[in-house]
């Protein structure tokens, strides 16, 4: 088995079929519903998206934002957002989720997106990564979040826990490769907490829906 201590190896060699993920039947209903949901939340802004990857959320999250720029450091899944029917507002970056090397240094934006990035970023290393993502962002922005739930019947199981607290799961890739990845499934409670007193007018799954697959956080900056 080969331990992933890069996101970046695992998701290049899974990039042309990622989102097979997104066509179980069971999620279909709250899929619907957050892509519904998101595209108000993003009406009229500048927004940095983190972590893009193959764009499923794009269609939908930029359709009325004024300015969208998708980021990640994998142009094999960049390639699979390039591709879709993207709204004319959205331009793509090749960047470092934890470090934002890559964006022009002075750059701010009022409005941050990050979908399922937030579940591989290890315990440690959050508060610091939330920082450097709230100090690009102009007073008054908008940050959601949005991730897996761990549910019995539909999520892959989890292998083990580290001494930290990451939780890890096993996935087989069609080339028959075994990889280890870190996922975690935060609580409302330890998400709302590692937002602190940065964020305020916190919501959590407030999208007109019950979610039991995802998890959404919603917040505005001080």
């Amino acid at each position: 088995m080969h331990v992933v201590d890069t996101m970046r190896e695992y998701y290049a060699r899974r990039a042309v079929y990622y989102e097979r993920v997104y066509f179980k039947p069971e999620r279909q209903a709250e899929l619907r519903a957050i892509e519904t949901w998101l595209g108000p939340r993003f009406a009229g802004r500048d927004v940095l998206e983190v972590a893009c990857g193959t764009g499923w959320w794009l269609p939908h999250a930029a359709r009325a934002a004024r300015a969208w720029l998708a980021t990640d450091l994998n142009v094999e899944t960049m390639a699979v957002a390039r591709a879709k029917p993207l709204p004319a507002c959205v331009s793509f970056a090749t960047m470092d989720a934890y470090t934002f090397e890559g964006l022009p240094p002075h750059r701010r934006f009022d409005a941050a997106f990050a979908g399922c990035w937030w579940s591989h970023v290890p315990l440690a290393r959050l508060d610091a990564w939330l920082a450097r993502l709230f100090a690009r962002l102009a007073p008054g922005a908008r940050v959601v979040f949005l991730d897996n739930r761990f549910v019995q019947a539909s999520s892959t199981p989890i292998s083990r826990r580290d001494a930290e607290g990451n939780t890890y799961q096993v996935r087989v890739l069609d080339d028959g490769s075994t990889h280890e990845v870190l996922k975690n499934f935060p609580s409302r409670e330890e998400a709302v907490a590692r937002l602190g007193p940065r964020a305020r007018v916190v919501r959590w799954n407030d999208i007109g829906f019950p979610l039991e697959h995802y998890w959404v956080l919603e917040a505005e900056l001080a």
